[in-house]
């Protein structure tokens, strides 16, 4: 009896420890490279990968609430950022009264770069920009560009040369302004998901209101007042420190990751994960391809209008066009972009490039002020397309974690066409005394840029398909090893019971 007691004791021990096997999680050594982390970290151990990504799923934006002010604040931020730069053409005018002579040849040239170089450092400094913003967050980061914005303005209210104009307005100023502008972009993936198409619609749409106002304004200040250039920037230094003001307001909701990893640092300032994306690197080149000729209307519209329709001509309307068009724009495709499901979205950017190359192209074929009204109309209202479904087709592409610095390199490759195509336009009109083939030229890029864009959705699509049959052939294989684990533990079962039937 104490022999067929012990053995019964053996039995149930075997089987509670099988049970206790079968009830604990596999866990296989982590040799392979698919364990590695993407982004080329240490090893990371499955529970961990399982709560980076469940706190992910986890996290659900409120859509709405304090994210209203926010939205309010962005748009404000974008409103007084691209607003200044859009009306450039009107401070244009008046640098080449206060820096040249009409008999200085490369005058267009030489002052197109105060607004280019400014354009364009907008956009260089945003890699930057998105690894400060990832370290700092988007509080610090809007506050203390702003900052450096206001300083920019006021200091380039006291120079007196061209070449110093360079330094404050297209540097300093422009640096700050990179540095208030990025993170208003990403602090809305914080607070709305469901509605981010529509909200960033709202926002950017800041800046076509600032568009439509800010001519008007400028040229009663320097025009009407006679204020002069200098007392005119030191005013537009109010924007900014409202601007600073406003980032106040960006409050941070999206949960840190929790990887712990010894080389979180450097993924920090150099996320390499977003490149592994074909489809974002598509998109981060394409979209800069697209930009040599944007920025050329900006720039010089005005002045080709004075040549083509003399000094009285209302110029500030096309601007105001542009401007009004724009925010329609923003406001519709933004909601609309939010029914287009996944990177879909990129199509109605394809969508706006040809439309944009198009119209580009029609400027000097309009003999009358009128045609020139409707081609600014159209170029505004798909200007404002690809505006505001930028950051929605970054979340779809990257993630939401990845966002910052897949914005912030996207823009900043966009700063070499932006920076090159206004003083090229600008040495076109030096060396042949017409804009004409400078607007023709602008508008190629934008159709060759929009056709590359067009592989974008093929290629996520076959990404997602493979990462499907992927994740299938997993479940498989680990049904399988299920199975046989259970199968170990029948025999294990049968084989302790034997010597029990025995006795």
């Amino acid at each position: 009896m104490t022999e067929t007691k012990t053995m019964t004791e053996m039995r149930d021990s075997a089987n509670k420890d099988i049970v206790a096997d079968e009830g604990k999680p596999e866990t296989k050594p982590l040799n392979g490279p698919e364990e590695m982390k993407e982004n080329g970290d240490t090893k990371q151990s499955p529970a961990e990968k399982v709560s980076d990504t469940a706190a992910e799923k986890e996290f659900e934006p409120p859509e709405g609430g304090w994210g209203w002010v926010v939205m309010l604040a962005a748009m404000w931020c974008n409103g007084s950022v691209f607003g200044i730069q859009n009306a450039f053409g009107i401070l244009f005018v008046y640098l080449l009264k206060e820096y040249g002579s009409e008999e200085d040849e490369d005058l267009k040239f030489r002052t197109s770069w105060v607004g280019s170089l400014s354009m364009g450092m907008i956009f260089f400094c945003s890699p930057i920009v998105s690894v400060v913003t990832d370290l700092l967050g988007c509080r610090v980061t809007a506050i203390g560009g702003a900052a450096v914005a206001l300083v920019g303005l006021l200091a380039s209210s006291f120079v007196k040369s061209l070449g110093l104009m360079y330094f404050t307005y297209g540097i300093v100023f422009a640096c700050g302004c990179s540095f208030a502008y990025q993170p208003s972009l990403v602090i809305l993936g914080h607070y709305f998901k469901k509605r981010l198409g529509l909200v960033n619609g709202i926002v950017t749409a800041g800046s076509s209101l600032f568009t439509i106002t800010l001519p008007f304004l400028l040229t009663y200040l320097l025009e009407t007042v006679q204020l002069g250039l200098h007392n005119t920037l030191r005013l537009l230094g109010i924007l900014m420190f409202v601007l600073m003001l406003a980032g106040f307001t960006y409050k941070p909701l999206l949960p840190p990751s929790s990887k712990t990893s010894s080389s979180t640092g450097i993924r920090r300032i150099f996320n390499v994960n977003i490149w592994k994306s074909l489809g974002y690197r598509i998109w981060a080149f394409g979209i800069p391809a697209s930009l040599y000729g944007y920025y050329v209307p900006y720039v010089h519209l005005m002045k080709h209008v004075e040549e083509r329709f003399g000094q009285d001509a209302n110029k500030e309307v096309l601007l105001m066009c542009l401007g009004i068009t724009s925010a329609v724009g923003r406001l519709i495709f933004g909601q609309v972009a939010d029914y287009v499901p996944g990177v879909n979205k990129v199509f109605l950017q394809v969508m706006s490039f040809l439309v944009i190359g198009l119209m580009s192209m029609m400027i000097p074929l309009c003999n009358i002020f009128g045609g020139l009204i409707a081609v600014c109309l159209l170029m505004g209202l798909f200007d404002g397309c690809f505006i505001c479904i930028m950051a929605p087709i970054a979340f779809e592409l990257v993630g939401a974690q990845d966002v910052s610095q897949a914005i912030g390199f996207l823009l900043g490759m966009m700063s070499v066409p932006m920076t090159v195509g206004p003083p090229i336009a600008g040495y076109l009109r030096d060396q042949l005394h017409t804009y004409d083939v400078a607007f023709y030229l602008a508008g190629i890029p934008p159709l060759i840029g929009g056709a590359m864009l067009c592989f974008i959705p093929w290629v996520e699509r076959r990404r997602r398909a493979a990462a499907a049959d992927a994740a299938a052939k997993e479940s498989e294989l680990s049904t399988l090893e299920q199975h046989k684990r259970r199968g170990s533990g029948d025999q294990g079962d049968s084989k302790m019971a034997d010597p029990e039937s025995v006795i």
